[in-house]
């Protein structure tokens, strides 16, 4: 099974006037392509951020808030067991206890005990701790169950939750989530931190209303850095109102102001503060934070994000990063089992679409790096599936999505169309998860790859690489290097620029076992370019002549003004 080879195309800008002097036209133009077509729209400040007022229930989920802060009753936080769910539950424990909530309890289910969210399993674990207010954060809007749960024991129940809901909402008390129908809030983007951060923005503006000395002098933007993180690591569009967020999370992480936790994680993944880009956190200080909810216990990284003691902060750190390293083993062994299943089958029928994989042996915590890995390979819809536990009946599935292909709609469209099939289902349009029964598999593929078909334009099976065109010959300097760096934040919805053009490959070799350095030259450049194409060693030597999709990055290694071409893609000229 093979997906074709993809098709480069470069994205078109019209820039406009009324750019300051200090910005480049590279940026200009890179911007431009983006959307941006001035300043106050490439590099969103904090002060353009969206109010709250337009969130649905915005009022009655601060009033629950105010009034068991006001009657110094027990709030539980309840997390979810990935980044986002992390730093979501950091926030809403920092951020009410700034807000003066006195008796506030967090937890976090376990992947294997409990499973997603808050299941009646958990909310039974948790009643000995007995809240008046139970408040979840990135989870929530699919937990019926365990919501009723909550209530029957007598608990109020704030929902706070950004994944889309489905046909009914739970009974809770009050739910913030912009995607709930008839919501106005004109971001439907937020992460689940990003939800959480703007209730407790709603809770200040509500108690210093009412005077409270305490609400006055809370300092939320304290908290950016965390909201930055979970952000990134969801990898949930960076709209304009994102990309404040972010941006202002950075600047506390560069100037060394951010919670002792993030701070130990960017030093053990060997990240320079000071250049921290958001980069950094989706592929280095994100991970490891996962890695606790994915083999282990993300009770770990709530506890290293809440820590304010260096020495602690530094001693957790390590655990995440030792255990980051066992989940890259088992991450990289699971590949190997999909890559060989993969390439035991028949080539696929172009119009065909939807690949859905499972083995006994795989870990349920490591399953949706391995759709995301195998969806990057096939350009095609993946789920991956994995035992719940060993040896059980039940399978953990996690679906990842090309673009052009919402898939919680397709397993929503599967639920309706062979009813029983799915247990319970929730996500995004680019990634969800689902429970099924292990004999209901063979089943559910079939109907999974029939109801894509069904809903997929066969022309998105074709990959395509979007780039920002050729750089000239003087802007392959440190100058312009460090500028496209430190421009973004880029990411989901923002992408971080690339380019392509047609280069001679003077010299190459193995790094490693599976990274190619390159020796290249650009025709009318008179000097060669730098080059690594990491995982670009398929035992294939580089042909003479290639067309390179690349980003333009500082060689910290070498140091310096010294710069190197990052290799996204490679072909031989005369490729389709």
């Amino acid at each position: 099974m093979s997906a074709q080879a993809p098709t480069i195309r470069r994205r078109e800008a019209a820039v406009g006037d009324g750019w300051p002097s200090t910005v480049p036209s590279l940026l200009r133009r890179i911007y431009a392509a983006r959307g941006a077509h001035d300043l106050d729209a490439a590099q969103p400040k904090l002060a353009g951020l969206l109010p709250p007022d337009a969130l649905s229930n915005i009022d009655a989920a601060t009033e629950l808030l105010a009034d068991a802060i006001s009657k110094g009753e027990r709030i539980l936080v309840v997390g979810d067991f990935d980044c986002d769910g992390a730093t979501a539950c950091a926030v809403a424990v920092r951020g009410l206890r700034m807000l003066g909530a006195q008796d506030i309890v967090h937890a976090v289910p376990n992947r294997i005990t409990h499973g997603y969210g808050l299941s009646p399993a958990l909310v039974e674990s948790l009643a000995p701790l007995a809240p008046s207010l139970l408040v979840t954060v990135d989870h929530g809007i699919a937990c019926h169950a365990g919501i009723r749960a909550a209530k029957a024991l007598g608990w109020r129940v704030l929902v706070t939750d950004h994944h889309l809901p489905g046909a009914g909402l739970p009974p809770a008390d009050a739910i913030v989530n912009p995607n709930l129908p008839g919501d106005t809030f004109p971001s439907k983007v937020l992460a689940g931190v990003g939800v959480i951060f703007y209730v407790l923005m709603a809770l200040r503006a509500r108690l210093r209303g009412q005077g409270d000395a305490r609400a006055a002098d809370a300092d939320l933007g304290s908290l950016l850095d965390l909201v930055a993180v979970g952000t990134v690591a969801d990898l949930v569009p960076l709209d304009a109102n994102n990309r404040a967020l972010v941006s202002a999370g950075l600047r506390r992480l560069r100037a060394r102001r951010g919670c002792a936790g993030l701070n130990a994680l960017i030093e053990i993944a060997g990240r320079d503060a000071a250049r921290l880009t958001a980069a950094d956190i989706g592929f280095a200080v994100g991970p490891r934070i996962n890695a606790a909810g994915r083999l282990e216990d993300m009770a770990i990284g709530i506890e290293c994000l809440l820590s304010d003691d260096g020495v602690h902060a530094r001693d957790l750190a390590d655990t995440l990063h030792q255990i980051n390293a066992e989940r890259r083993a088992v991450q990289q062994s699971m590949l190997d089992d999909a890559e060989a299943a993969v390439a035991g089958q028949p080539p696929v029928d172009p119009a065909s679409a939807g690949v859905c994989l499972f083995d006994a042996e795989w870990h349920p915590g490591v399953v949706g790096l391995v759709a995301s890995k195998m969806k990057d390979a096939l350009h095609r819809p993946v789920i991956a599936f994995a035992p719940a536990e060993p040896d059980s009946d039940q399978l953990r599935g996690s679906a990842r999505s090309i673009p052009g292909l919402h898939i919680r709609d397709v397993l929503a469209a599967v639920d309706v169309a062979y009813p029983g099939l799915i247990e319970r289902f929730g996500g995004h349009a680019m990634a969800a998860g689902l429970t099924l029964q292990r004999d209901h598999l063979d089943a559910f593929t079939e109907a999974f790859r029939a109801t894509v078909e069904q809903m997929l334009d066969p022309a998105l099976l074709r990959a395509e690489i979007l780039t920002d065109g050729a750089l000239r010959g003087e802007e392959f300097d440190i100058v312009h290097a460090a500028h496209l760096r430190d421009a973004g934040p880029w990411g989901q919805g923002f992408p971080e620029p690339q380019f392509d053009g047609e280069f001679a490959v003077v010299d190459w070799r193995v790094v490693g076992t599976r990274h190619l350095k390159l020796t290249l030259r650009l025709d009318g450049h008179p000097k060669p370019l730098s080059a690594i194409h990491f995982g670009g060693w398929r035992e294939i030597a580089p042909s003479a002549r290639e067309r390179i999709v690349y980003r333009l990055a500082p060689d910290d290694y070498r140091g310096g003004d010294a710069v190197q071409l990052v290799v996204e893609h490679r072909e031989p000229l005369g490729a389709i």
